[in-house]
Parts: structure tokens; C-alpha cells; sequence
């Protein structure tokens, strides 16, 4: 299942409260604020997807997610891998630091980062 990008907006502001009601879920959108009805059918189709959950405390809804964020975007990540880099990861790797304007520091962070990695891995 996949969220759509006004789904995925309140899954963010769902993901950072870690839960909420109504009126803290709008609370975190900017101006202009969406009506509460649209909301509530965001929530409603999010609910169907199995992201979100609610606790019911008389006739309010305490809303929270039922998928980690860092799963949500994994499972992403290796879709594009797989789906524009021919399930590739050096492919993906190669356009990313050539085509985004990292600095020569965020690289050498990269690259300490995947070094780190191999160590780590079993042989």
C-alpha cells in the first residue's frame, strides 16, 4: 500500500506527535490550514491502508501510526531501486552523488558512513 502525497504530509505530522487528536493534527499544518472535513478523510482512507489507528475517548479520536516511518521510506528507497536504477544500488549511487549538489564534506560523510558499514557486515 502506498500513501498519497496529501496522505503522506499527515502521516508526517502523525509520525512527529507520535499521536494526536484532530485539533493537534491540524494544529501542525500551515496556513492555510485544510478544513477538518478533509482531514478526517485522509485519516478515514489512512485507516483503511492500515497506517493509522485510533483510541476513542468518549466521541473524540486519539490518532496514531500504525507504520514506523523508517520502514515507510525504506520500502520506498528499494522500490525506486529497483524501479529506475535497475535494482542497482552502485546505480543509485552513482547519480545520487553525482546529480545533487553535495558538498565535498557531506561526501566524505557518505563515504565514512558506508565504510563504516563493511566493517560491520559478517564476512
Amino acid at each position: 500500500m502506498q500513501l498519497s502525497r496529501t496522505e503522506e504530509q499527515l502521516m508526517q505530522y502523525i509520525w512527529k506527535l507520535e499521536k494526536g487528536f484532530m485539533k493537534d493534527l491540524l494544529l501542525a499544518y500551515p496556513e492555510p490550514k485544510p478544513a477538518t472535513t478533509t482531514v478526517a478523510t485522509l485519516l478515514k482512507r489512512m485507516i483503511d491502508k492500515g497506517f493509522v489507528a485510533y483510541k476513542l475517548y468518549g466521541k473524540s479520536r486519539e490518532y496514531y501510526p500504525l507504520v514506523k516511518k523508517k520502514d515507510y521510506f525504506s520500502k520506498h528507497v528499494n522500490t525506486l531501486i529497483k524501479t529506475f536504477f535497475n535494482d542497482s544500488a552502485s546505480q543509485f549511487a552513482s547519480f545520487f552523488t553525482k546529480e545533487t549538489d553535495l558538498t565535498k564534506e557531506e561526501l566524505e560523510d557518505l563515504k565514512a558512513l558506508i565504510d563504516n558499514e563493511i566493517k560491520n557486515k559478517p564476512k
